[in-house]
């Protein structure tokens, strides 16, 4: 095997070992049946959906997108009120709720709302937001990913402007009014 590797021709002892504890490697891998590694278990919050009886997800609808959009803009006036717990109606509130950003992150519903309450304490520090940009990838009837800027307008000496990137896993989750679009994941930069 190792002579028809596309290399120059092993002259040493050193390269010819090296060669058959590669092809030793290489032969107890496939004995274990290949490079897959330890099994692979789903994260303990992994929650599987629900398939329909034919066993694959519901196709997206075509209000689906429009739907994810207005969430986000329902979210960005409520935000511009200065209403946060209007504002967290566009998160699934669930313990399992994953928000990432600056270099930490956060899990629960209750923890998110909390870490905006420290960031932003006033009105004046949560200014005018906007979302940009908006790519909605609709994966299922009930998944979808979001891609987009924000953008935060306010004065210089509430923090002045900022804006990133985020990126938005939203789940179709049974809320009282029935089945609505949430954000289970935010992953959020700032430029």
């Amino acid at each position: 095997m190792c002579s028809r590797l596309p290399t120059r021709p092993l002259r040493s002892s050193v390269g010819q070992a090296a060669c058959a504890a590669l092809l030793l490697v290489l032969v107890a891998l496939l004995a274990l049946g290949g490079c897959t590694g330890p099994a692979q278990r789903p994260p303990a919050n992994f929650n599987p959906s629900r398939a329909t009886p034919e066993g694959t997800l519901p196709a997206p609808d075509p209000s689906d997108r429009t739907d994810v959009r207005r969430v986000l803009r329902r979210q960005a006036r409520a935000w511009t009120a200065g209403d946060l717990d209007a504002y967290m109606t566009g998160y699934a509130r669930t313990d399992t709720l994953r928000f990432a950003s600056g270099g930490s992150v956060r899990t629960g519903w209750e923890e998110t709302l909390a870490r905006y309450r420290r960031r932003y304490p006033s009105d004046q520090a949560m200014g005018t937001l906007s979302f940009s940009e908006l790519d909605v990838d609709l994966l299922s009837g009930r998944h979808a990913l979001v891609f987009g800027r924000w953008n935060l307008t306010r004065a210089s000496e509430a923090g002045g402007d900022a804006g990133g990137l985020f990126t938005l896993f939203f789940k179709k989750v049974r809320t009282g009014e029935g089945r609505r679009w949430r954000i289970v994941h935010d992953h959020t930069s700032s430029d």
